[in-house]
């Protein structure tokens, strides 16, 4: 069902979809970028579907409770609970838990944005990035070119632990997509 919609959402707007690397997805940090719009969700997901990317996404453990579950679920979500497991224990981060996540699955490919909001943003969050070393998984460069309308895979990148040379290979993929709103879009400053 969601390949077939998925076919006539990107029928209907024009889109097309390129897998620039040919797979390697089973485990990975998926990056969504640019960020700018409630679209960029539509034709991602679209594409993953597409694809055959069996890509997920996280979201606070409350936001799967009826009736929301309902329609999270299908789409890919995954609950989060951070909460401590024993009492006096701190709450985990987002990053731990994520980590966590990638060692109870074998098969992952978990959807992040790292700019973390459809507003201009000129640093990124590097927690994806933490993940992916934390998890020993690549991190794999989902794009929408709204400019050309095209989504797809651009690379995978294998952290190697440095973090200031990986994070400048990524910026300098994201350099030239153009995003729905270019004006709400920068890749990391600290990092181009």
């Amino acid at each position: 069902m969601g390949k077939l919609i998925s076919k006539l959402i990107f029928k209907i707007f024009g889109w097309t979809f390129k897998d620039h690397v040919g797979g390697g997805y089973s485990r990975c940090v998926m990056i969504a970028a640019p960020h700018t719009s409630n679209w960029d969700l539509v034709f991602a997901r679209a594409a993953f579907y597409l694809m055959d990317i069996p890509v997920r996404y996280t979201v606070k453990k409350e936001w799967m409770r009826f009736p929301f579950g309902l329609i999270f679920g299908p789409l890919g979500a995954i609950a989060i609970d951070r909460s401590p497991k024993k009492e006096g224990e701190e709450r985990q981060s987002m990053t731990e838990a994520m980590i966590e996540l990638f060692k109870q699955n074998d098969n992952l490919a978990v959807m992040v944005t790292p700019e973390g909001t459809r507003s201009l943003r000129t640093k990124w969050k590097t927690g994806f990035y933490h993940v992916a070393v934390g998890a020993k998984v690549p991190i794999a460069l989902g794009y929408l070119d709204y400019k050309n309308k095209v989504a797809g895979v651009g690379k995978l990148v294998h952290p190697s632990g440095d973090i200031q040379k990986d994070m400048r290979e990524i910026m300098d993929f994201y350099k030239n997509i153009q995003a729905k709103y270019p004006e709400n879009f920068s890749v990391d400053l600290d990092y181009f």
